[in-house]
């Protein structure tokens, strides 16, 4: 019997949604697929390469004459899928809710391109952002969704051990922080993302790189980082991993804001945006963005 036990908005779609959405063997046909679905961009998006070579997709809030606040977004896909396009739609309603430059970034992919290239590729595109004439350096935040969040926390972490820029707030929606959880039991409640997937995932990425460098739960030190806001569901595979990170967060003197979403699986605000409990995660995230970034309401 399928389970009753999803938030009411989301019950209809979840009888629908995949339990997983990419193995090792379908990653390519999922690319394919992906690459299918790509529409116009946007009015207003600006579509840039950077001297890095990193792909960057500027939105920018119109109204506003002064310098402004930025959020370097990082889109999700397990690390080994998705594109900075994927996104135009939520990066746009960031802008126009908020009145701040929203750079995302279309970073390298796995498992052609492993640690440490995808998050450079982030490094590079924020130490760009804070460059820039129109924001303002002291009020720039990082954030992502699931394999984005991820690679925004590691971003965190690179910016303090590097000391060149310090973000204001990492933003951390369902994010993907420890590969120890691939090793975690199914559950008939997981959506779009199984520990099957998650053990391809951070086996792409992680290549032969030393997981207690690159896997951010696994970083002995969180101090001195950038307050948080991490966002996750009860019925997601990251649920665990995400409280515990909040929890290290906390210990070591850094301050967090939890949203815990009952009956939510992995991905559901981006799979049924206008629903009211998708709704109240975005309000959510613009809230401490607001507090972060010092803007007004």
């Amino acid at each position: 019997m399928p389970s009753t036990d999803f938030h009411p908005d989301l019950q209809k779609v979840a009888r629908l949604a995949p339990r997983a959405l990419v193995g090792p063997h379908s990653l390519r046909a999922v690319r394919a697929l992906s690459g299918l679905r790509r529409g116009k961009t946007p009015d207003g998006v600006e579509v840039l390469t950077l001297g890095s070579g990193v792909g960057v997709r500027l939105h920018r809030a119109t109204s506003v004459s002064q310098r402004s606040a930025a959020l370097l977004w990082i889109h999700g896909g397990g690390y080994v899928l998705g594109s900075a396009r994927q996104d135009d739609a939520l990066c746009q309603r960031f802008t126009r809710e908020l009145g701040v430059t929203v750079a995302a970034v279309d970073y390298r992919l796995a498992p052609e391109h492993p640690y440490p290239a995808p998050l450079e590729d982030c490094y590079s595109a924020l130490t760009w952002l804070a460059g820039l004439p129109a924001v303002d350096p002291a009020r720039v935040a990082v954030g992502g969704a699931s394999a984005g969040g991820g690679l925004a926390a590691a971003l965190a972490l690179l910016a303090r051990d590097r000391g060149e820029i310090t973000p204001v707030l990492q933003l951390l929606a369902y994010p993907m922080l420890d590969d120890r959880g691939a090793a975690g039991p199914k559950n008939p409640n997981y959506r779009l993302w199984s520990p099957k997937s998650n053990r391809f995932g951070w086996t792409a990425y992680l290549g032969a790189a030393d997981p207690q460098v690159a896997v951010p739960a696994r970083r002995d030190d969180l101090s001195g980082l950038a307050p948080a806001w991490i966002g996750v569901g009860t019925h997601d595979l990251f649920h665990d991993e995400d409280l515990a990170y909040a929890e290290r967060l906390t210990a070591a003197g850094v301050a967090c804001d939890v949203e815990v979403v009952p009956g939510a699986f992995h991905a559901f605000d981006l799979v049924v945006p206008k629903a009211a409990v998708s709704q109240a995660f975005f309000a959510s995230q613009c809230a401490s963005l607001r507090t972060a970034l010092a803007l007004k309401s």
